[in-house]
């Protein structure tokens, strides 16, 4: 494998692994990948066996994240054996599979943010909750997520119709986004639209942040329902934060190449299974196993299964 892939810009030299190194490498990647995925899977099978789940906005937006989860999980899978096996790709196929993979990225933040709002109406105003949380609402919330992820590909796709020739989709390309949407004005347009993005979230969380700590503080409560949503949105915070290790992936890399340069493919691997794959797993633990009625509905799910295989 060449060190330009995983699916990231990180272009440094023709280093390559040996077969052996190769072959282990995906093995490790596809196999954490399923598991992550299955886990994921009977998430969503959990939730679309309880009707009170797919009543609940809360509920409706933890597993619109689960999803987005798994198709960006699948997508940077795809295009990591894809650089081991064919090394270069169709031009048209890498661009359908990178805009899943930019789609996802920038709806992984904006799915947080709201659902800290959620949090924050729930905490900060208990009457209200029913009102503007309702299943319609959550749902035209989560096509404005959509909506506003459109912005980070639609028009590079467009730039790229109208300023490439017509048989560069017949090409075949190392799929990466950079290599992808290399025009100036689309490489700035990524850069301005994240730092808006990033900056938005980031105030949105410390804000409900801020209230809940404060309601719960005026409440005097150290074990309520406050404390328990004030937790929730650090973890977001948190989810945050590994969302925006995969914008710095390329730096990340660059920085530990540059202090172990006898170490380029393993610094490579490791940074890739910590940043794109493990990631996954968060919002499992958020929600899938924190909170109390989706873990009983899952734990009997499981122990269904288990009896069922024996």
């Amino acid at each position: 494998m060449n060190v330009s892939s995983p699916s990231q810009n990180v272009s440094l030299r023709p280093y390559r692994d040996s077969y052996q190194s190769a072959v282990t490498k995906n093995v490790i990647v596809i196999a954490l990948g399923l598991i992550i995925n299955y886990i994921n899977g009977m998430l969503i099978h959990t939730f679309r066996k309880h009707q009170m789940f797919y009543m609940t906005p809360r509920y409706i937006l933890f597993i619109h994240l689960v999803v987005n989860d798994m198709i960006q999980l699948t997508t940077a899978i795809t295009l990591y054996v894809s650089s081991y096996v064919f090394y270069k790709i169709n031009v048209s196929v890498c661009l359908v599979i990178v805009s899943f993979t930019i789609f996802t990225s920038s709806n992984s933040p904006l799915n947080l943010a709201v659902m800290a709002v959620e949090c924050y109406i729930a905490i900060c105003f208990p009457l209200r909750h029913v009102e503007f949380c309702t299943i319609k609402n959550t749902y035209i919330l989560i096509s404005w997520i959509w909506f506003l992820s459109s912005i980070d590909v639609f028009p590079d796709i467009f730039l790229l119709i109208a300023t490439e020739p017509g048989e560069i989709f017949l090409s075949t390309i190392l799929c990466k986004r950079d290599n992808l949407f290399r025009h100036p004005v689309s490489l700035k347009k990524q850069e301005v639209l994240y730092t808006i993005y990033l900056v938005g979230i980031w105030i949105v969380l410390f804000y409900t942040y801020l209230h809940i700590f404060f309601v719960a503080k005026a409440a005097k409560s150290s074990s309520g329902d406050a404390k328990k949503a004030r937790n929730t949105i650090l973890l977001h915070a948190f989810q945050l934060l590994l969302c925006m290790l995969t914008y710095v992936y390329q730096s990340i890399v660059r920085s530990l190449v540059y202090i172990f340069p006898s170490s380029i493919l393993h610094i490579i691997f490791i940074s890739y299974i910590f940043i794109q794959i493990l990631p996954r797993l968060v919002s499992t633990i958020v929600y899938g196993l924190r909170d109390q009625m989706f873990r009983q509905k899952l734990q009997m799910y499981l122990l269904c299964t288990i009896c069922f295989k024996l």
